[in-house]
């Protein structure tokens, strides 16, 4: 028994130095780094692999390094056209550094959830629906540039922004068919004329050419005649003779003798 009584301080002292010993050991994945401070100031940024901390002295906060993934709730925008929007997004972050993402800023996911929000709605609201359903590219591109200047201060990359759904209600989506239907129609209409246009050009071409010889008109008589016997039907034409038009009407042109 006196051996054992010996024997119990040291044990005690042993498991007390294990305990101090596993409080100051911490070891660091690859993506991320520790935020020490010392009585409650920082004192620097460590990691990866195997940190050393005297115990209740240093406290040590883990920062993740990797690339976030941040949903954006969806967001109630009106356009510069006066139309109603929900409009919801994604962005993707990441820190790039750690004593400014712990120290600048209580919770920078919280902080950065916000911020999206208010910014989607300010740069949405500057455009018109038209731009927010066929240039989403550079929406894209001004709000990740706002957010990236702004975050900046946080030690925060923000390297993506990417919105997802452009809700519109039925009313407005009937509006836009109807609109879309109606641009049909327009271009439908304007084709057309064109093309009156392009084949009356062509026609006053091929008259001037067939004034030029009047035989021409003969023969492309004879080439439609070859055409009009191919198809089997029971139609029967003469062609007139360009001649004989010319006759009568050269005899219209001559007054006639005074008796």
């Amino acid at each position: 028994m006196t051996w054992l009584g010996n024997l119990a301080p040291f044990a005690a002292a042993l498991l007390f130095l294990l305990i101090v010993i596993a409080y100051a050991i911490r070891i660091l994945r690859e993506y991320e780094r520790g935020v020490i401070f010392t009585l409650g100031r920082f004192t620097g940024v460590k990691g990866p692999g195997l940190i050393l901390l005297l115990p209740y002295v240093q406290q040590m906060v883990r920062v993740d390094l990797r690339t976030r993934v941040l949903d954006v709730p969806s967001q109630d925008v009106i356009s510069r056209d006066n139309v109603s929007v929900r409009v919801s997004a994604v962005i993707y972050f990441r820190v790039i550094d750690a004593e400014k993402s712990t120290i600048q800023v209580e919770d920078f996911m919280a902080a950065t959830s916000q911020l999206a929000q208010t910014t989607l709605r300010s740069v949405l609201g500057k455009h018109d629906l038209d731009e927010m359903l066929a240039e989403r590219d550079r929406l894209n591109e001004d709000i990740q540039k706002i957010l990236d200047v702004q975050t900046d201060a946080w030690g925060i990359k923000v390297a993506t922004v990417e919105i997802k759904h452009v809700d519109i209600n039925e009313s407005m989506i009937r509006a836009i068919a109807r609109q879309a239907e109606a641009e049909r129609e327009r271009r439908a209409k304007v084709i057309n004329a064109e093309g009156e246009q392009q084949a009356a050009a062509k026609l006053l071409e091929a008259a001037e050419i067939l004034a030029r010889k009047p035989q021409a008109m003969q023969l492309r008589y004879l080439s439609t005649l070859n055409v009009i016997a191919g198809e089997k039907n029971s139609t029967i034409i003469f062609p007139f003779p360009m001649e004989i038009a010319d006759m009568l009407a050269t005899k219209k042109e001559v007054p006639p003798r005074a008796g």
